[in-house]
């Protein structure tokens, strides 16, 4: 993690086996992200209300709002989380726009897609 609140894979140390794929729509995805002009943008009380209410609701630490971008992940709204952003590549929401179900997680510690992500091995957790 760096001081502007990104963490890049090369600091972070590789990732083995969690890089996701791009999804099938990419473009459109892309093209339909930028329309709505909410990248790079401050912080909105909407969006950190969403993240506030997930956090009570579920009882975790963090909760974010995140918006995959080409290259990142970026982070609308952190509860619970310094950082502002992280690598596509080692995204756990970059697996996750590929699902047409919900994608869940149980222990990222014994799943072979997060085992040795730098946002599992190490900070936050």
């Amino acid at each position: 993690m760096h001081g502007t609140g990104k963490m890049n894979d090369p600091q972070a140390g590789a990732c083995l086996g969690c890089a996701p794929a791009l999804h099938p729509e990419e473009a459109a995805r892309q093209a339909a992200l930028d329309a709505l002009g909410l990248l790079d943008k401050p912080g909105e009380r909407r969006f950190d209300a969403i993240t506030e209410a997930a956090r009570e609701a579920f009882g975790v630490e963090i909760a974010l709002v995140t918006l995959v971008d080409r290259d990142r992940q970026w982070f609308k709204s952190a509860q619970g989380l310094a950082l502002t952003e992280t690598g596509r590549d080692i995204s756990f929401c970059g697996h996750a726009i590929l699902a047409r179900e919900i994608f869940q997680v149980e222990n990222a510690c014994q799943d072979e897609r997060f085992s040795d992500n730098p946002l599992v091995t190490g900070p936050p957790y």
